[in-house]
């Protein structure tokens, strides 16, 4: 078991590097990992100034929001006893895209504070959806369609935001068109709380694995359960809520990344499941992201599409393994 898992994290690890210099290499200008490694900080080359301020910046933000969707993802399931739960799926990202874009739209000079704008979105939406589904005592059908009920009037309200004003900001467009033309400050913005947020999330990995026993049997131990979840869902919704902030909505990573680290590592374990899914996070939207990119050379398809191309086939899957649909 401590052989497969360590094989498993220097497999994923290597992957992971080998694509991050493939998605550095890729791409309309043609330039050698060379010229990158000794003129990367230069002024002189412009091809090396192009993969610097634009190509670097996505690389960086596909990995921390690929990371953070994740184990956002991970530590929602833990919370809602769920296997179905992602941000993306019900509600919570398209409530922070709700802020955000009203924020940016009405004060786009207010752009440092769409992280805190996102993060009360996405509260919001996850206290709706919990609200409605716990009558149902959280089943996972009724999640599901609560959630997609949540995500669709907060999508709606978004895209109303969006029309209001004859011109929408600048900021406020960006904010949904994935990991294209951003800068070096959008990174900053996400390596800080989205890192803040992974740190905490170590913290908690103990006490997901303890709501993984009956609530009768927490209360016997003398368990804060109702702390623990609200800490648990506090900092699930502050990691999707900054990736939202940053790189806009992306659905299925944090349904798909936990699954596949649960049948990769075959274990519960939330301190050997949380750093795997970020590797794994960040490795899987790399790829999507660099192949949306690559594909068709003068198109780019965004990352968050080709996830969901992905996803719906992996959520129907899914609720069909649960036996939620027969």
């Amino acid at each position: 078991m401590k052989n497969r898992v360590i094989w498993l994290y220097v497999i994923v690890t290597t992957v992971l590097i080998l694509a991050i210099l493939w998605s550095l290499l890729s791409g309309s200008i043609s330039i050698t990992f060379w010229e990158i490694a000794t003129q990367l900080f230069s002024s002189g080359n412009e091809n090396v100034a192009i993969i610097r301020d634009l190509r670097l910046p996505r690389i960086i933000l596909a990995l921390f929001a690929g990371a953070a969707l994740s184990v956002s993802g991970l530590l929602l399931q833990a919370v809602l006893k769920n296997p179905l739960a992602d941000a993306g799926v019900i509600g919570i990202s398209a409530g922070a895209q709700l802020f955000v874009l009203s924020l940016l739209t009405f004060s786009p000079q207010m752009y440092n504070w769409s992280p805190v704008a996102a993060f009360i979105g996405g509260s919001i939406a996850c206290v709706l959806v919990f609200l409605f589904s716990i009558r149902s005592g959280l089943n996972p059908l009724y999640l599901i369609i609560i959630g997609v009920a949540v995500n669709a009037v907060f999508t709606g309200l978004g895209d109303l935001v969006s029309g209001i004003g004859a011109q929408v900001s600048s900021q406020a467009s960006g904010s949904a068109i994935g990991f294209g033309m951003k800068k070096w400050s959008d990174v900053s913005m996400l390596v800080g709380y989205g890192g803040l947020g992974l740190l905490l999330s170590f913290f908690l990995a103990k006490r997901c694995n303890l709501l993984a026993l009956t609530d009768d049997v927490l209360v016997g131990l003398g368990a804060p359960i109702a702390r623990i979840r609200i800490m648990i869902a506090a900092v699930a919704v502050l990691l999707a809520a900054i990736a939202t902030a940053v790189v806009g909505v992306i659905a299925f990573v944090g349904l798909l990344v936990p699954h596949m680290a649960r049948s990769l590592l075959k274990t519960a374990d939330h301190r050997i499941l949380l750093p795997f899914s970020m590797l794994l996070g960040g490795l899987l939207l790399i790829i999507a992201d660099t192949l949306g990119r690559i594909m068709f050379e003068q198109v780019e398809i965004p990352a968050a599409i080709i996830m969901l191309i992905i996803g719906g086939p992996f959520l129907i899957l899914l609720m069909w393994r649960n036996k939620v649909i027969r």
